[in-house]
C-alpha cells in the first residue's frame, strides 16, 4: 500500500455555494446588463426589430425595396420634365461679380452640345435632344430683387464667379438672400479662366473659387470652367438629368415663371398670364401673389399648349389651335379679396361712457386682474402676517399684526411660493426672481435706530436729488443692468404719465386683464383673423393643396380679375414675373409672429418699431416689428424688447396677412451713411444690408407683449426690515396710487408700501430681508405694446441709380 504523503483531511462540507434564484421571466433591465450591448441570439434575449439579425436573403429583399421605392420617387418627381410637352427645367443664371457675361455663360454651355440658339434678355426656352430635356434660362444681371425673384422658382441656379475679380458686398448680398430665402439645387461656374498667367496657377484659382462658393454652400465643391468644352458638357448632363431638390414652402403651393403678359386694351377685358404650373395643382378658386402687384382672383384658366410642326406627305403642316380649352374656372367656394371681419354693429358712445366711468372710479394702479384701494379703505386686504408654522386661520386671528419677528419659531420660508420656478430671473421679472428669504434675526440688528421723519426743503431735496441721478446715470451706463429703468420728473404726476401701465406679481405666471385694453387697442383688432388651433387649420390649409386643379406641368392661361392698368407702366420684360397661389386664408390679415435671429454680418443693433423690409415666401411688406422675448409662458406673457443687439435672438410681431407653415423670412433695412460712419473704409457701403433672418412662427392675437418700465428709488433710513424709500415717486398722491405694487430690490429682496411720507413722495415700506444701504428698491410696471400694419412694398429693393453707382465705384476700384 502506499504511504500517505500528506495527513487526511475531509473535504469541506461548511462551505456551500447556494444556487441563484431561475426566474422564468426577466426584467428589461437585467436582460440588458446581461447583454453588455452585444445582439447575440440567446434564449430569452429580448430585441427590437432593429436589432434582429435578419438572414441574407431578407438584407437582399430589403434592399431590393428600398431601391424600387427610391426609383418610383425619382419617377414622380421628374415626371414633370417628361415627353414632349413637359415642362423646361428653370435655370437662373446669376452674376456675382460686375464683370460677369451672362450670354457669354449661356452660349458656351449651349456651344459644348452643338446647340445654336440666340441669347436674349429675356428667358428663353432651348432643346437639349441628347438627352431629351427643355432648359428655360432666366439671364439675369446683378439686381437683387431681379435674382431673388428668379431663384425661388428655379429648378437650378448658377452662380457665374470671375477669376480675378473677387465677390463684392453686393454679389455677397445677392448670394446670401438667395439662400436664406430658399434654393434649390445650385452649381457654380467660373468665366475666362485662361486670363490667368500662368497656367500653372489656374487650379489654384479654382481651389479658391471652391473654397469660398463652399463657404456659403458646403456641397459646392465642384467649380466648372466656361472655358472647357467637357466641363461644360459635364454641366449640361447635370442640369438635364439631376433631380432638383426644391424648396418645401414653394413646393406646398401651384406655382409659374410668367413667360408672356397679355395686357388689357379695355377696362371690360382681363390680364393674362401665360407660363407652365409647376408644385401642385392651380386652383381658380385661390386667389393668386404676382410679384410684388399684389394678390388678385382668378377668372378662368384656359390650356395654352405650345404650337407644333408635324410632318404630313413630305410638306412641315402648323398645327393651329382650336376654340379655347378652358380647364378650370371659379366655384361658389371663391377665395374673396377682404382682409378683415365685416364689421359689427357697436355702441361705441356707451363703451366709452363705461371705460370713463370705470377709469373715475380707481383709487388704485391695476395689479394683476385687481384694481386695489377702490373701495373704502375699510374694506382693503390686510397685510400678510408672519405666524408661526402650523397655524391655522381660526389661530391667526389671536396674533397681532406687530408681532416680533425675533421668535424662534417664526420661518420667512412659508411666505414664500411653493411653485417657484428654479429658473434664471431677475428681481424685476416678479416673485421668480427673489432672493431666498432671510432666517429669523438671533440679535440686535447691526443698522441705527432711524431718527424722527424730517422733510427737507425743496431747494436740498432737488440738489440731492440731481447728485443722486448723476451718480446714479454713470452706474447705469457702466453695468447697463436697468435697460428698463425711467426717471420721474419732480413736476410731472406718475398716474398721468404711466396710466397706462400695470404691475404683475410675476412676468411669467399672473393673469394679464385684456378688459383694460380694449380702450387702447388698435380699430381693426377686434376684426383681425381668429385661430384657435394653428396646427390643426394649417395641416388642413396644406392639404387641401394636393387634391383637385390643373395638373402640374400644364402650359396655361391665367385670367386675373381687377389687375390695374397702372401696373403696364412698371413693367418690364427683363425683370422676371412671378405667380404663386396662395393657400386657403392666406389673404386674411391677423397678428404674425416671426422668430428673427440679428446677423453676424451685421454690427449694429436693430431698433424695434424701425422701417424694415420683409420677404416672406412671395411676398414683401415694409413694417415697424415689435420685438419681444422667446419661450412659452404661462399667462402668454413676453416682455417687449427695445432692441435687437448682434447675436440674439427674439419674435418679432406685426400685423399683415397670413403664410401658412416656416417659411423663410428675411428682414432688409436701408441704411444712410452718416458723416461716414455707416460706410466702409473703401466706400462701397450698399445703401441696403440683410440685417436679420427669420423663420414664420404661429400668429396668435392674443400673445400680450408687455413693455416695462422700472421706478427706482433710494433707501433713506433703513431700521431692521422697515425702510424709508425716497426718489421714487415726488408727491403724495402718487404714492396711494401706485402704493399695491410690489417692491424689489436688485439683491433680490422683496417688500411692499407700508404707509406714505410727507407729500414730496417719501414712503415706508417693508422688506423680507435686511436692506444694504447701497442697494437700489424699484418697481416694475407694464403696457401692452399693439403690433403696428405692415404695408405692400412696391418696387425695387436696390434703385437702378444706386445700384449703377455702387457698381461703377467697385469698378474705379478695381481699375486703382
Amino acid at each position: 500500500m502506499p504511504s500517505a504523503v500528506g495527513a487526511h483531511s475531509h473535504r469541506p462540507t461548511t462551505k456551500v455555494s447556494h444556487k441563484g434564484y431561475k426566474s422564468k421571466k426577466a426584467t428589461k433591465g437585467a436582460l440588458r446588463e446581461q447583454a453588455k450591448g452585444k445582439l447575440s441570439s440567446e434564449k430569452g434575449q429580448r430585441k427590437t426589430p432593429h436589432q434582429q439579425v435578419m438572414s441574407k436573403l431578407d438584407r437582399r429583399n430589403q434592399a431590393k425595396q428600398r431601391q424600387v421605392l427610391k426609383h418610383k420617387e425619382h419617377q414622380k418627381e421628374n415626371s414633370v420634365f417628361n415627353g414632349k410637352d413637359g415642362a423646361p427645367r428653370i435655370v437662373a443664371v446669376v452674376p456675382l461679380c460686375h464683370d460677369g457675361d451672362v450670354s457669354a455663360a449661356i452660349k458656351s454651355l449651349n456651344s459644348s452640345l452643338d446647340i445654336e440658339s440666340d441669347v436674349s434678355d429675356t428667358s428663353f426656352r432651348v432643346s437639349v435632344d441628347r438627352f431629351k430635356q427643355k432648359l428655360q434660362y432666366v439671364p439675369l444681371k446683378r439686381d437683387l430683387t431681379a435674382c431673388m425673384d428668379a431663384a425661388r422658382v428655379a429648378d437650378f441656379v448658377v452662380f457665374v464667379l470671375s477669376p480675378d475679380v473677387e465677390v463684392d458686398s453686393l454679389g455677397e448680398l445677392i448670394i446670401r438672400s438667395i439662400e436664406n430665402q430658399g434654393m434649390s439645387t445650385c452649381f457654380s461656374v467660373v468665366q475666362n479662366l485662361e486670363r490667368i498667367q500662368p497656367a500653372k496657377a489656374r487650379p489654384d484659382v479654382v481651389k479658391s473659387l471652391a473654397s469660398f462658393m463652399t463657404h456659403f454652400h458646403p456641397d459646392q465643391g465642384k467649380v466648372y470652367s466656361l472655358d472647357s468644352r467637357q466641363e461644360c458638357s459635364n454641366l449640361m448632363r447635370s442640369l438635364c438629368s439631376t433631380t432638383p431638390k426644391g424648396i418645401n414652402w414653394r413646393d406646398q403651393r401651384s406655382w409659374m415663371l410668367a413667360d408672356e403678359i397679355q395686357w388689357p386694351t379695355s377696362s371690360s377685358e382681363s390680364t393674362v398670364v401665360t407660363g407652365v404650373v409647376r408644385g401642385k395643382g392651380l386652383k381658380a378658386d385661390r386667389l393668386v401673389q404676382v410679384g410684388d402687384w399684389g394678390s388678385f382672383q382668378i377668372e378662368k384658366i384656359v390650356a395654352a399648349p405650345l404650337a407644333t410642326k408635324r410632318k404630313r406627305d413630305g410638306d412641315m403642316a402648323v398645327d393651329e389651335t382650336g376654340a379655347e380649352n378652358v380647364l378650370e374656372t371659379p366655384t361658389e367656394d371663391q377665395d374673396d379679396l377682404a382682409e378683415l371681419a365685416p364689421e359689427e354693429a357697436r355702441m361705441d358712445d356707451a363703451n366709452d361712457d363705461l371705460a370713463s366711468v370705470a377709469a373715475t372710479s380707481k383709487k388704485g394702479v391695476l395689479l394683476d386682474d385687481h384694481h386695489y384701494f377702490s373701495e373704502d379703505e375699510m374694506l382693503k386686504p390686510a397685510l400678510p402676517k408672519k405666524l408661526p408654522k402650523g397655524t391655522s386661520n381660526y389661530q391667526s386671528a389671536w396674533f397681532l399684526e406687530d408681532v416680533s419677528d425675533s421668535e424662534s419659531d417664526m420661518d420667512d420660508e412659508e411666505m414664500e411660493d411653493a411653485d417657484a420656478e428654479p429658473e434664471q430671473a431677475a428681481p424685476e421679472d416678479g416673485m421668480e426672481g427673489l432672493a431666498a428669504a432671510e432666517p429669523t434675526e438671533a440679535a440686535m440688528s447691526e443698522y441705527p435706530q432711524s431718527e424722527k421723519f424730517e422733510e427737507l426743503d425743496e431747494a436740498d431735496d432737488a440738489e440731492q436729488l440731481a447728485a443722486y441721478r448723476a451718480r446714479k446715470r454713470d452706474e447705469a451706463e457702466d453695468d447697463m443692468e436697468f435697460p428698463d429703468e425711467v426717471e420721474l420728473l419732480p413736476n410731472v404726476l406718475a398716474r398721468e404719465r404711466l396710466a397706462k401701465y400695470r404691475g404683475l406679481k410675476s412676468l411669467r405666471t399672473s393673469p394679464w386683464n385684456t378688459e383694460e385694453d380694449r380702450p387702447y387697442e388698435p380699430e381693426e383688432w377686434s376684426r383681425l383673423l381668429q385661430i384657435s388651433n394653428y396646427q390643426s387649420s394649417r395641416n388642413r390649409s396644406i392639404q387641401e393643396a394636393l387634391v383637385g386643379g390643373v395638373a402640374p406641368g400644364t402650359r396655361v392661361q391665367v385670367y386675373l380679375k381687377g389687375l390695374p392698368s397702372e401696373l403696364q407702366k412698371t413693367y418690364k420684360p427683363t425683370q422676371p414675373i412671378t405667380l404663386f397661389s396662395l393657400l386657403r386664408h392666406e389673404n386674411k390679415r391677423t397678428a404674425l409672429n416671426f422668430e428673427v435671429t440679428h446677423k453676424e454680418d451685421y454690427e449694429k443693433s436693430i431698433k424695434a418699431k424701425e422701417e424694415l423690409i420683409v420677404q416672406c415666401g412671395p411676398r414683401r411688406f415694409v413694417v415697424n416689428p415689435l420685438f419681444s422675448l422667446s419661450g412659452n409662458t404661462e399667462n402668454d406673457v413676453h416682455k417687449y424688447c427695445r432692441f435687437l443687439h448682434p447675436g440674439q435672438s427674439a419674435i418679432a410681431s406685426f400685423m399683415g396677412p397670413i403664410t401658412w407653415g416656416s417659411v423663410p423670412t428675411l428682414f432688409f433695412k436701408r441704411t444712410v451713411p452718416e458723416n461716414g460712419e455707416d460706410a466702409d473704409e473703401d466706400g462701397s457701403e450698399l445703401p441696403l444690408q440683410l440685417v436679420a433672418t427669420g423663420t414664420a412662427r404661429a400668429p396668435s392675437t392674443s400673445r400680450v407683449i408687455a413693455k416695462r418700465v422700472i421706478l427706482t428709488g433710494h433707501p433713506y433710513h433703513i431700521h431692521k426690515k422697515v425702510v424709508t424709500i425716497r426718489y421714487m415717486f415726488f408727491n403724495r398722491d402718487d404714492v396711494e396710487w401706485f402704493k399695491a405694487l410690489p417692491l424689489w430690490t436688485r439683491r433680490g429682496r422683496s417688500g411692499y408700501v407700508k404707509e406714505a411720507l410727507g407729500t414730496h413722495g417719501y414712503f415706508k415700506a417693508t422688506f423680507d430681508g435686511r436692506i444694504n444701504p447701497q442697494d437700489s428698491i424699484g418697481v416694475s410696471l407694464y403696457k401692452r405694446m399693439w403690433p403696428r400694419d405692415a404695408r405692400p412694398f412696391t418696387g425695387p429693393l436696390l434703385e437702378e441709380a444706386e445700384f449703377q453707382g455702387f457698381q461703377d465705384e467697385t469698378m474705379d476700384e478695381d481699375v486703382q
